[in-house]
């Protein structure tokens, strides 16, 4: 954590030193600094606005970095600073701008923070009034007896997750709800450890006076392709029938179009390698055999990884994605070691 944001904690009134140092490392990384608006002549309403949001949020962030996270929360101040602050005040920023509760899509892979940056946003923007409510496409999953009856018609859809395996009726539904200012909407919830781990439905949550909704996914905004493309398709896509399952799941993707014209905005949290995520998952389920609980082998990941990878390859669906301005409208880059790298955006679209 750097000096100069310690001295923002401690004090009220921060020395033009310190603020300095602060105005410098605002404006430092150029990209970032366009991606949250900030400029030389706004940089001191930026660092008075963010310290005040800062202080506010600290309890509640403490609290869940201990108890949720198992961390000390001094580790993840500089972090809250750099992105997860300002990120908050820009979404709250494209509400004020909308008269009706705003679609904030979250895009990113196994392992990129989806699920944490949510819950951090939900805090900062609570401390900004405005009620948010998240919402995975997990959450939009068929259920379990509709899963089988599509495993009988296509038996290549041996896990779900990939696009056809969700009610996109269903999430147009609550989205549309919400939008049009409904109150109070019944969210769909999924329990994955229903049916021996296949999930099942559970009772849904009754939400009232949604302001902002955070719906994240691991291939939320995904576009469909040139099919033409899987001729020459990454590994592990390899002979004739991946081919064919990763044209078939391609097409199903024009099922999702409808929903994700409800989105507002797109995040993209992007692995530098996208392969890290095999890494990641290695590790989530090393940690939860550590603490005695079932997990798969390094080779049952691996296999699970590679089925995910044939159905949307990261190389084909989302690298090309990140460089289109008109979809996306920023890009969180996200080293091995899950730290947050570059920072920056597209064009942010009206709605």
């Amino acid at each position: 954590m750097n000096l100069w944001l310690g001295k923002i904690l401690a004090t009220d009134a921060v020395g033009e030193t310190w603020q300095q140092q602060a105005r410098e490392a605002a404006l430092a990384d150029s990209l970032r600094a366009k991606a949250f608006g900030i400029t030389p002549e706004n940089v001191d309403e930026v660092i008075e606005r963010r310290s005040h949001l800062l202080k506010s949020v600290l309890p509640a962030f403490s609290q869940f970095c201990q108890t949720t996270l198992k961390i000390e929360p001094k580790e993840m101040l500089q972090v809250l600073w750099d992105l997860w602050l300002p990120l908050g005040i820009k979404i709250a920023s494209q509400r004020q701008q909308l008269e009706r509760p705003l679609i904030q899509g979250i895009l990113g892979g196994q392992g990129t923070g989806k699920t944490t940056m949510c819950k951090i946003l939900s805090l900062i923007l609570d401390q900004l009034g405005y009620r948010t409510l998240s919402l995975s496409l997990d959450d939009l999953y068929k259920t379990y007896s509709d899963r089988l009856v599509l495993t009988q018609q296509d038996p290549r859809l041996i896990w779900r997750g990939p696009p056809g395996t969700h009610d996109v009726d269903l999430g147009l539904n609550v989205l549309d709800q919400i939008r049009q200012l409904q109150s109070p909407v019944m969210v769909p919830r999924f329990d994955k450890s229903a049916f021996g781990g296949a999930g099942d439905r559970t009772n849904p949550e009754m939400v009232t006076g949604v302001d902002i909704v955070l719906f994240e996914g691991w291939f939320v905004g995904v576009r469909p392709i040139n099919a033409d493309i899987f001729d020459t398709a990454p590994l592990p896509i390899l002979t004739d029938e991946d081919k064919a399952f990763a044209r078939d799941i391609n097409r199903r993707l024009y099922d999702y179009l409808l929903l994700w014209e409800r989105l507002d905005s797109l995040i993209v949290l992007y692995p530098t390698d996208y392969r890290c995520s095999l890494e990641w998952r290695k590790q989530a389920e090393q940690q939860m055999i550590a603490a005695g609980k079932s997990g798969m082998s390094n080779a049952e990941i691996e296999q699970f990884v590679n089925y995910f990878w044939r159905s949307l390859h990261p190389e084909l669906f989302i690298k090309p994605l990140v460089k289109d301005a008109t979809v996306v409208d920023m890009v969180i880059e996200i080293h091995a070691d899950h730290s947050f790298d570059k920072v920056y955006c597209g064009l942010i679209r009206n709605s």
